[in-house]
């Protein structure tokens, strides 16, 4: 156990020196390195440094960086910077969504697909990990604006993706009116009607049921079933939820329809507490059709809702709690606040949204605590539906979805519950997610040779 803890600190040193200023896939390969070392005493066959098993799943097989000019609605010329990380294809086609958002660079995206691989596996549909976005920021930009720049995007894109070989689908700041334009310049250049190329797209033009729900729904399906080891239920929980996207709003919405009462959601610019529950209708005006702000739904929702543009959701005292806006966003000491207001279960909706720190306060307090690359699989799951529904050109009902999401999400809770208690570590959803995934990759790699 020692000699595999030993090479791999080292492994991770020499991966950070190779990487140098991408903190946040720093952050991700050390969190995944750090539950392996009891998988390398029991299957040698992956720590064998002959085989360099580990030193290829951390480096990715193909890094895509290129410029993307677009004009404004004044003539002006812009140049942003867009990425593709095409991370591990070892079970399939890599898989994996888009970003556009300032904070976007090539350590973020690397973190992503990193994440990507492990959470793919899960899910067991035999998709790879990818991920890739852009430093755009669509926020105040024109739909005209928009459409020239995911034109530009797809330009070059569209040389390195395919339903075979790289499927994208949308991330923070690219929904569906984003994945549509992409849709539309990739047909445009390849003269193809090929649905299985992006995923995310419109119901009726080739897009599954449920799947702007699906991350969201996912996400509380995985609070459920943890809440569910220890006999309880969502039913008449409080929840906080940060975030006020796709994943939230449906993180929200799930949560209703299972009896649970969340009372907040939040944006760059603060957080609402509704101590009445969340109207969702009223937000899923205010965000998704005018593209406004939560305090604008604090101002419409009448003197149970008040606006917080300071301070930390996570002081809002709930008995579950889902992180579902960005990475980080959750540190220490709202770990701490959570803990002392009794908090029963942490599900991450986003990607890596809890601090290392945090993650470690909530395990020793005794929170359930979903990982992301389990608890948020579920958008990814139903994205390889999407897929499978698009290479048989049929539609599945709502119902069907659904009822297949469910399906996968226990089956995911089920795998990492089962991995860690095989591994001495009961209860461990991190370790247990990390190695199921891990284990699942490996072995394809080991198969398949040195490539």
């Amino acid at each position: 156990m020692k000699d595999s803890k030993d090479r791999l600190e080292a492994l991770r040193a020499e991966i950070e020196r190779r990487n140098p200023a991408q903190p946040e896939f720093h952050q991700a390969v050390r969190e995944v390195l750090e539950t392996l070392a009891p998988v390398f005493a029991a299957r040698p066959e992956y720590a064998d440094p002959a085989v360099a098993l580990v030193e290829r799943l951390t480096e990715p097989e193909r890094q895509i960086v290129f410029r993307v000019p677009w004009q404004d609605d004044r003539g002006r010329v812009h140049v942003n910077r867009g990425y593709r990380v095409e991370f591990n294809s070892a079970l399939g086609p890599y898989k994996g969504g888009l970003r556009f958002h300032p904070s976007v660079d090539i350590g973020v995206v690397k973190f992503l697909g990193f994440e990507q691989i492990f959470k793919n596996a899960l899910t067991g549909l035999g998709i790879g990990g990818g991920k890739g976005g852009s430093d755009f920021d669509p926020r105040g930009r024109s739909d005209a604006e928009v459409m020239r720049f995911c034109q530009s995007f797809m330009t070059e894109l569209h040389r390195h993706i395919g339903e075979h070989t790289d499927v994208p689908a949308g991330d923070i700041g690219v929904g569906g009116r984003e994945i549509g334009y992409l849709f539309g310049q990739y047909r445009r250049i390849t003269n193809r009607w090929e649905a299985g190329v992006l995923t995310g797209k419109g119901a009726g033009w080739g897009g599954s049921a449920i799947r702007p729900q699906a991350t969201g729904y996912g996400s509380v399906l995985f609070a459920a079933e943890m809440l569910k080891v220890r006999g309880e239920s969502l039913d008449g929980l409080s929840a906080v939820v940060s975030g006020s996207g796709n994943v939230a709003l449906y993180t929200i919405e799930k949560l209703q329809q299972l009896g649970a009462n969340p009372l907040t959601c939040s944006d760059s610019h603060g957080y609402v507490v509704d101590d009445k529950g969340i109207d969702l209708a009223l937000l899923k005006q205010v965000k998704e059709v005018e593209r406004g702000r939560v305090s604008e739904y604090a101002q419409r929702r009448g003197s149970s809702a008040r606006y917080v543009s300071d301070g930390r959701i996570w002081d809002v005292p709930a008995d579950v709690a889902f992180p579902s806006a960005t990475q980080n966003e959750l540190d220490g000491q709202d770990a701490r606040t959570l803990i002392s207001n009794g908090i029963k279960a942490v599900s991450e909706g986003a990607n890596m949204p809890t601090t290392p720190q945090a993650v470690r306060l909530l395990q020793e307090a005794g929170v359930a605590f979903g990982p992301g690359k389990a608890a948020n699989a579920g958008g990814v799951a139903v994205s390889a539906l999407e897929m499978s529904q698009n290479a048989a050109r049929i539609a599945w009902s709502a119902q069907r979805v659904e009822e297949e999401l469910a399906g996968i999400m226990r089956s995911i809770h089920a795998v990492a519950y089962e991995t860690a208690e095989r591994y001495g570590t009961p209860g461990d959803y991190v370790a247990g997610a990390n190695i199921a995934g891990f284990e699942r990759v490996a072995d394809a790699m080991l198969a398949q040779g040195v490539i």
